[in-house]
């Protein structure tokens, strides 16, 4: 009898959540099927079977947490026998970040920079499994659809066999759900709000404040909470405010969009923003490492992780490599993974890997905000609104377009000077942006 066990996906898993079996006990189980739909603290994922034989036993339930290495099922031959191919029977479905240990009992989890996918709540508040939708059909077709989609297709009363997928290998998304719904599939049903209490007492109740509703935050919420929080307890933070220039910046992208072709991805004002962090990481080592066990750690990848608000969590994909990137492929780049983070298609690797994170909520009016350091990296830049403001230029006030950059250093790697003359030099680019090569 081969065991399959809860594999570690990234280097920041430390459990993971079944959400869905895709195959029942007794159910004959090839090399390469989808086995079971995991919820970990980046991504779902389907995992698929790296030994052939029958499902003999399931061993975790849909909604429960198990840590890495925790046996939740066992695949034999129809008469209990090991299958063949030993090993730890499931792989994951999509990629999974260079250098990951092996799935094993023993080797825990450390905590990354940062955060995951927001397609995460198939399951309801007090973790029951989903409705029989959602499992294989009666002839052992499954549909395919995120957890997002399926949940949303609950809530507003749809059929997933009736819809179209346009995810990766026609599996249906969000966007797929709220198509059906314009087009009038189907009269949306309205879902009551979830509310879950501690055991034994009620969900809700009447004080003061009125109604009081609780709500367990999911698995991405309560990484988040938990990582913010070691980040503030842990790394001194100091801060640092610039204002910048943005003119130039406002003309440079004003002939992107004209020389730009049909289909070409038109770099924005925060694809210019990561490129002059990624130049000026590589000038300052500092910047771009981190302060771990007592030494300090600089990486040789300048790799910028990309705020992206998901679904009720915060999202931090990252573009690899960006010092090396011309302004278009990083354009192309965050584009692209910013689209897995909305239809929840993102992988656990494409959330690693960061050695710095830009935080821009300049589109929703902030002028100026603080943002909380990743864990594992020294820094983070807040960005906001590029504003018309007066400016003073050679003694005479002139109309100028400024912005506001904020710069959270861990003072443990990062000290004063240091961080101002790398902040400096992201100002120096952004005002010239001519530096910032194509």
């Amino acid at each position: 009898m081969s065991e399959v066990v809860m594999p570690r996906l990234s280097d920041s898993m430390e459990e993971g959540t079944i959400l869905t079996w895709l195959k029942q006990v007794g159910d004959e189980v090839a090399v390469g099927d989808e086995l079971v739909e995991i919820e970990t603290d980046k991504a779902n994922m389907a995992y698929e079977a790296d030994v052939a034989g029958t499902l003999n036993e399931i061993l975790a339930q849909e909604g429960e947490t198990l840590p890495i290495g925790s046996p939740i099922a066992r695949i034999g031959d129809s008469n209990g026998q090991a299958a063949s191919d030993q090993g730890s029977g499931a792989r994951p479905a999509g990629p999974v970040a260079a250098g990951d240990p092996p799935p094993d009992a023993e080797q825990q989890g450390v905590p990354p920079t940062t955060p995951p996918t927001g397609e995460t709540e198939e399951q309801d508040s007090e973790g029951q499994a989903l409705g029989a939708e959602h499992r294989p059909d009666a002839d052992g077709e499954r549909v395919k659809a995120s957890p997002l989609a399926r949940r949303l297709a609950r809530d507003k009363g749809l059929d997933l066999h009736d819809l179209h997928g346009s995810g990766p290998g026609g599996r249906i998304v969000k966007h797929d759900v709220e198509e059906a719904e314009a087009a009038g599939a189907a009269p949306p049903a309205q879902a009551p709000p979830r509310a879950a209490g501690p055991a034994g007492q009620p969900a809700s109740s009447e004080t003061a404040k009125g109604n009081v509703q609780t709500q367990d935050p999911n698995k991405l919420q309560q990484t988040i909470a938990r990582r913010m929080a070691e980040s503030k307890a842990t790394a001194p933070h100091f801060y640092l405010t610039i204002e910048i220039e943005m003119g130039k910046a406002v003309e440079a992208r004003a002939g992107f969009k004209a020389a730009a072709r049909e289909g070409d991805a038109v770099p924005s004002f925060n694809d210019m923003i990561v490129k002059a962090c990624a130049i000026a990481l590589r000038e300052f080592p500092k910047a771009n490492g981190a302060y771990r066990d007592g030494r300090f750690e600089l990486y040789s990848r300048v790799n910028v992780g990309v705020a992206v608000a998901a679904e009720e969590a915060l999202v931090v994909p990252t573009v690899f490599d960006a010092d090396r990137k011309g302004l278009r492929q990083i354009a192309a780049d965050t584009r692209a993974v910013a689209a897995k983070v909305r239809d929840g298609s993102v992988t656990p690797p494409e959330l690693s890997g960061g050695t710095f994170t830009v935080s821009n909520l300049g589109m929703f009016g902030i002028e100026e905000f603080d943002a909380v350091i990743n864990m594992g990296q020294a820094a983070i830049l807040a960005v906001g609104a590029i504003r018309d403001a007066p400016a003073v230029r050679d003694g005479e006030i002139v109309p100028a377009k400024l912005m506001k950059a904020t710069l959270s250093c861990d003072h443990r790697i990062l000290y004063g000077a240091e961080g101002a003359e790398f902040l400096a030099r992201v100002k120096q680019l952004l005002e010239e942006p001519v530096s910032l090569a194509l």
